[in-house]
């Protein structure tokens, strides 16, 4: 979430950040406009053959020259591209493209889609680029646009709606846009693909006054936190029909990880207490099991034993997301290990095993994601360290060394020889290049108050939306609370305020080290009980009183 503060005009970035959000704007408009001259409509570029792949969509094994005549692949890249588009200022460009797809666009085609990819690539960059369309400060032409989007965005809406209609109400991970359902479908699902539909969803609802794309998002989204374990922990894989979990191991990453970002968002976003409740206790376990100093390893969701000590390239939005609740001090330190590995590698491997120092043998790939760009960004609005938009530049660098073609940019297929594999994922136009050109141009947020959804499309935060406006999210209280108000013993996620704010009861103005951090009582952590003693700041482990009287870890030892 975003409360845009402007930038000095004496800023002594501003000739670097002019130079480097150009250098971003060309990266996007050399991939934009390849894939609309080499593969438009079909849904992403092949940039070293200059062809296309029609990724979105399951037809089978048939072979390209036998797919179904009507079906000419979704635009996926042309929709993801929609906001970034305008937050370019390109709004003739946008024009064009809002045209082509309201007379050629349909979701009427026998393909086998996945439910949550089609959701936040598909529906959420319609309902992103609906909304930014109907946007007054974005000035359109008068006339051009009339709510295409948004009929489109319905109707695939409609589409998702049979894939929810199973005993536990947790959604089929595939369905097909025109028949629904097949026939003996496959029951497994992620926590992601089940617990991340509610910002999408729930935006349609709103805008078109259809409330069912919300009820089934929330149904499912309440039925998977149902599903958690004593330690407040969900595993990864899932039987959407037994409601029985299959892959009980899991962590940050892949499977899991916009589950966590969609419940601190959805509570942004409409403003339900009950997602902020989930949150808090999510993140905390996730703190708790799953934090090793700035690292985060996998535990099964049960025990809360470690279960694989690796790093992956999409927990790299994890800092990003910390931003989020004013945890500052832990995204900062995990974000600098992230990018102590990319510059080991020239880029972000997928797999890095944590207990071998080394990569994963096979997952050696590099896809052009933006995890880690995204996090730059995020910190960077909240902290306008300089150093944020160092990282932005090497990152920037390494994409234009290591994966610029003739024909696009394109995904390395092995890290170790920067060997590049024929595929230009459309999140590069939706994610990368936004949150790299944002991170040096911010102006498209001055004055406006966005979340962005995990594929990078941003919705506008409107009270309108709320059940209620959270006093949390008054503006005054992002900065400062009167130490007379604090409720003693709180942490700051219980307060819901920046860390950097809350002051360690008075000790030498001491601020509190994380979200979860709750101070022992006495500065020189002397105690006579454990109700002296307070919450550690790394592990969110309760702190107890030894038989010497020093507050500590001791059950641990």
């Amino acid at each position: 979430m975003f409360i845009h503060n402007s930038t000095s005009k004496l800023d002594p970035y501003s000739v670097k950040k002019k130079r480097m959000s150009e250098k971003v704007r060309k990266m996007f408009y050399h991939a934009y406009n390849n894939y609309m001259m080499h593969a438009f409509p079909h849904d992403e570029l092949k940039p070293l053959t200059k062809t296309f792949t029609d990724s979105l969509s399951e037809l089978g094994n048939l072979k390209l020259e036998h797919l179904p005549q009507e079906y000419n692949g979704s635009s996926l890249s042309l929709i993801e591209s929609l906001s970034s588009l305008l937050i370019l200022g390109n709004h003739t460009e946008f024009e064009r493209a809002v045209l082509w797809l309201s007379e050629n666009l349909t979701f009427d085609v026998d393909a086998r889609i996945n439910l949550f990819e089609c959701n936040i690539r598909v529906l959420g960059g319609l309902v992103s680029a609906h909304i930014l369309a109907t946007d007054s400060t974005n000035r359109l032409n008068k006339g051009t646009y009339e709510n295409q989007l948004l009929v489109l965005a319905e109707d695939l809406g409609q589409r998702f709606l049979p894939a929810f209609d199973t005993p536990t109400g947790l959604p089929y991970a595939w369905i097909n846009l025109k028949y629904g359902v097949i026939k003996n479908e496959i029951t497994e699902t992620s926590t992601s693909g089940c617990g991340s539909l509610i910002l999408e969803m729930g935006a349609l609802s709103r805008l078109t006054g259809d409330p069912r794309f919300e009820n089934v998002a929330l149904h499912a989204l309440r039925k998977l936190w149902s599903m958690r374990s004593s330690l407040n922990l969900l595993g990864t894989t899932l039987d959407v029909e037994t409601g029985e979990w299959i892959e009980h191991s899991s962590g940050i990453g892949a499977g899991v990880d916009s589950f966590y970002e969609y419940l601190i968002k959805g509570h942004i976003l409409f403003g339900r207490e009950e997602f902020w409740r989930m949150f808090q206790s999510a993140y905390l376990a996730v703190q708790k099991y799953f934090r090793y100093g700035p690292w985060y390893h996998e535990a099964d969701m049960r025990t809360g034993k470690a279960t694989f000590w690796q790093l992956t390239s999409l927990q790299a939005f994890w800092p990003g997301l910390q931003v989020l609740i004013g945890d500052i001090a832990a995204a900062n330190s995990s974000h600098r290990e992230f990018f102590h590995v990319w510059n080991k590698f020239g880029v972000l491997p997928e797999r890095y095993l944590l207990d071998h120092q080394m990569l994963h043998p096979t997952e050696k790939y590099y896809p052009l994601r933006p995890e880690l760009a995204e996090s730059t960004f995020y910190l960077y609005q909240a902290t306008k360290d300089p150093w944020y938009l160092e990282v932005g530049e090497s990152i920037v660098d390494s994409l234009n060394f290591y994966t610029r073609v003739e024909g696009g940019y394109a995904s390395i297929r092995d890290v170790t020889t920067m060997e590049l594999e024929d595929h230009q994922h459309s999140f590069f136009l939706s994610e990368t290049c936004k949150y790299l050109y944002l991170l040096f141009d911010d102006s498209f947020l001055a004055n406006q108050n966005y979340i962005f959804t995990t594929e990078g499309h941003p919705l506008p935060v409107l009270s309108s939306w709320h059940e209620k406006l959270p006093e949390a999210y008054i503006l005054s209280n992002f900065t400062s609370i009167k130490s007379e108000e604090q409720p003693k013993r709180s942490s700051a996620m219980s307060l819901r305020i920046c860390p950097a704010a809350m002051l360690n009861n008075g000790h030498n103005n001491e601020p509190v080290e994380s979200a979860c951090h709750i101070p022992d009582t006495h500065a020189d952590h002397r105690c006579v009980t454990d109700e002296d003693c307070g919450v550690d700041s790394t592990s969110c482990r309760r702190r107890s009183c030894s038989m010497a009287g020093y507050c500590g870890l001791w059950l641990l030892i």
